[in-house]
């Protein structure tokens, strides 16, 4: 699927759905398993051009307590190593919900994952970033979360989406793309 502004609308919905199509894509096309909260799954399924429910996991075999499990199950995207037990990278789509509630799943699970995104149209990545600077998410005892995350642009995500031959290519692909919310 090619993504542009014009992409969305009423032929796809949801443009954050569109984006976690275009990550679930790009996800399964570097071999990696794919977690979509189970309220995600039918509309993001719509918006889809590829066929990755192969990769696409039915539950979270993640060795947490159950109270993290739920919060990780509500992370936008999740990519996971073959085994299915490790998290490679964690995607929060912002509208799909507040940037402050993104940020909170991200700060929550800052001892678990080192990877994290906020994906953001491009017209509201310095309020995400804004945000990403609060005390809060600044002045944690494992460092700043912005340290451990990073923005990544709507439109970024589109053009990785057209890369000729991702199935060869490694995650770190995205350092290429991500904005850092560093002070």
């Amino acid at each position: 699927m090619k993504y542009s502004k014009s992409t969305f609308s009423q032929e796809y919905g949801y443009e954050s759905h569109i984006i976690q199509a275009l990550l679930c894509e790009i996800g399964s096309k570097m071999g990696f398993r794919i977690w979509l909260p189970k309220a995600d799954r039918e509309h993001v399924k719509a918006a889809s051009a590829s066929d990755y429910s192969d990769d696409l996991l039915e539950t979270l075999p993640l060795q947490y307590n159950d109270v993290t499990v739920r919060i990780i199950e509500q992370i936008d995207v999740l990519w996971l190593k073959l085994n299915g037990r490790s998290i490679a990278r964690a995607f929060e789509v912002e509208y799909t919900t507040a940037i402050y509630f993104g940020l909170l799943r991200m700060a929550d699970l800052v001892a678990l994952q080192p990877d994290m995104h906020i994906l953001a149209p491009e017209e509201r990545q310095s309020e995400v970033m804004k945000q990403f600077r609060r005390p809060v998410f600044s002045m944690l005892d494992t460092g700043p979360l912005s340290s451990r995350g990073s923005i990544i642009g709507y439109s970024d995500i589109g053009k990785l989406a057209e890369t000729p031959h991702l199935q060869h290519m490694s995650d770190a692909i995205l350092s290429e793309t991500e904005l850092i919310a560093h002070d």
